[in-house]
């Protein structure tokens, strides 16, 4: 760029008018502007699928809260407030997720790591004093995992958009299932 600069100076600020050379030097950058182009979309869906690839969590970071319903054992149902706390930390995740309604409620602690699309970590309910493992599949914002313990087995689904997230829990026992829409 510098011998350009010069060149300018020494010529009064003009170009010499030649045909060839001006197509040459379109064709030139119209090259650089393709091959920014194609680096450019390369970069980009490099860092997207790394990103994606490397925190199967991203976008649920942060505090979310909502409703939904909990139907019990009876047959029952009762409308529930929930509040979830997700702390995303590469492939590993924390969870804290309180529910309650008049009559009842249920305070579940995840702790997960993602290995390659396959969900694994323990669970504890603490006002039940139980806990257990969880296996699962997911990422992109959509998990299905199996939350065991002895006596107890629940199906968990659930998927986030945006700023929207929803859960779906259905148990073999204490409670038929929880349906939960939740945002932040």
């Amino acid at each position: 760029m510098g011998h350009q600069l010069v060149y300018l100076v020494a010529v009064g600020g003009k170009r010499p008018a030649s045909k060839t050379s001006r197509t040459s030097e379109l064709f030139a950058h119209a090259r650089r502007l393709t091959l920014t182009a194609v680096a450019f979309c390369m970069l980009a869906f490099t860092a997207s699928t790394g990103h994606a690839q490397s925190n199967p969590f991203a976008g649920m970071a942060g505090t979310w809260s909502g409703g939904g319903t909990v139907t019990l054992d009876d047959g029952s149902s009762e409308r529930i407030r929930c509040r979830a706390t997700y702390r995303v930390s590469g492939p590993s995740m924390d969870m804290t997720l309180t529910c309650a309604s008049d009559a009842y409620k249920f305070a579940l602690q995840a702790n997960v790591v993602d290995q390659g699309g396959a969900i694994s970590g323990n669970w504890a309910e603490t006002s039940r004093n139980i806990g257990g493992s969880l296996q699962g599949r997911g990422g992109g914002g959509n998990f299905q995992v199996v939350a065991n313990a002895a006596g107890f087995n629940s199906r968990i689904s659930l998927r986030t958009a945006g700023n929207k997230q929803t859960v779906d829990m259905s148990a073999d026992s204490v409670f038929r299932s929880v349906h939960m829409a939740l945002s932040r």
